[in-house]
């Protein structure tokens, strides 16, 4: 019933849209970021807490979530990076299991680290998750250090298809210019999201102010550094693939990219006009608090049209820039086509597990934290 070439595009769009997903669901790193910068007391910390304690399960499902779906459809893409790249997925997973404990244990009775130990890790969290997570993307333009050989699965002494060419093991991501801009540009971006949650989620006069007095240098910081990656990208030279499979560099490729697919340049426009406006209407209109929402949706539009750069048009969307050949393009990292019919089948359950997910959404902030809930509430982080 379904094209083979077919499948393999529609689940880069499915792992892209799950990455967009990802990123706005950042916002609770970004918030937890915030813990010590905007909560001058400890009652306003605790209101952070809470804001983002009532959320961090999202994002983490999430991240799952995308990397399973990643190795089910592309697992040549798992097993290269997350067997090459080891130390950057390690530390973005430790992250985010010290994120984890942290809400749990630190008003937890016989905490001997005390809470503000617990919100320091919250505070790692929120600046290294999404610092990793947007220098690993980056990679996906710019080239990694390995090397792919399908044959030696055959080999009964070392069936080792991909070789990570250097001791890094993914960290050397941070050499290229490129990959730390997007990964602050990641950071910033979380941190502005968590702002603009935050505003809408508390109701505390003088927390507000504190966070509205960060929004314009998170924001503003976050413009600059997505601004020059997006530019050097679209002047550095890109990964094309021919139609026979061969890869070759190619100047201007993702420029290209955006000119070729109209519709992904006009997704990734909306989506950015959206980020800025809620961020714009959040600074400049007092009391306004529904700029999350602008630029949610504007995060998930931006980053989705963002990776479909990088895999569709004759993109090698994992290139390696060792071995021009071994650069992992959708079509030679994909799964069987039965496999990727299967889970097409199973994919279309995903409209009512975001329904469900909108629905516990609005029952967990039907009602803003305030001050006078948190002193009087004994379940909380």
């Amino acid at each position: 019933m379904f094209e083979y070439g077919f499948l393999q595009q529609y689940w880069w769009f499915i792992v892209s849209l799950l990455g967009g997903i990802l990123v706005f669901l950042m916002f609770v790193q970004g918030g937890n970021a915030l813990i010590f910068p905007a909560g001058k007391t400890e009652r306003q910390r605790q209101m952070i807490v809470n804001s983002t304690g009532r959320k961090w399960e999202f994002t983490f499902t999430t991240l799952v979530t995308f990397g399973g779906a990643f190795f089910a459809s592309f697992p040549l893409f798992y097993s290269t990076s997350f067997g090459g790249a080891f130390w950057v997925w390690i530390l973005i997973l430790v992250t985010f299991v010290f994120q984890a404990v942290s809400y749990e244990f630190q008003t937890k009775a016989g905490n001997l680290l005390g809470a503000g130990t617990f919100r320091v890790f919250l505070t790692l969290n929120g600046c290294l998750a999404p610092f990793l997570v947007g220098t690993a993307v980056g990679t996906f333009f710019t080239g990694s250090d390995f090397v792919v050989n399908k044959a030696a699965v055959g080999d009964s002494l070392a069936p080792v298809i991909s070789v990570w060419g250097n001791g890094w093991h993914g960290l050397e991501a941070v050499a290229d210019i490129r990959n730390p801009l997007l990964g602050l540009a990641v950071t910033l971006l979380a941190a502005t999201l968590g702002c603009l949650y935050m505003l809408n989620n508390i109701d505390d006069e003088e927390l507000s102010s504190n966070l509205r007095k960060r929004l314009p240098w998170t924001a503003g910081g976050f413009v600059l550094f997505f601004v020059a990656f997006i530019v050097a990208i679209f002047l550095s030279e890109g990964y094309a693939v021919d139609g026979s499979g061969t890869v070759s560099m190619e100047r201007f490729k993702y420029w290209h990219n955006f000119v070729q697919m109209p519709v992904v340049a006009v997704v990734f426009l909306v989506g950015t006009v959206c980020v800025l406006y809620g961020i714009l209407k959040a600074v400049f209109k007092r009391g306004y608090r529904r700029g999350i929402w602008w630029s949610g949706a504007g995060t998930v539009m931006a980053v989705t049209a963002l990776l479909m750069l990088a895999g569709y048009n004759g993109t090698a969307y994992y290139p390696s820039s060792t071995d021009l050949q071994s650069s992992l393009t959708i079509s030679n990292s994909c799964s069987s086509e039965f496999t990727l019919t299967v889970m097409t089948w199973v994919s279309f359950i995903i409209p009512f597990v975001l329904a469900y997910i909108v629905y516990a959404w609005r029952a967990m902030d039907r009602k803003p934290i305030t001050a006078k809930e948190i002193d009087s509430v004994q379940d909380k982080y």
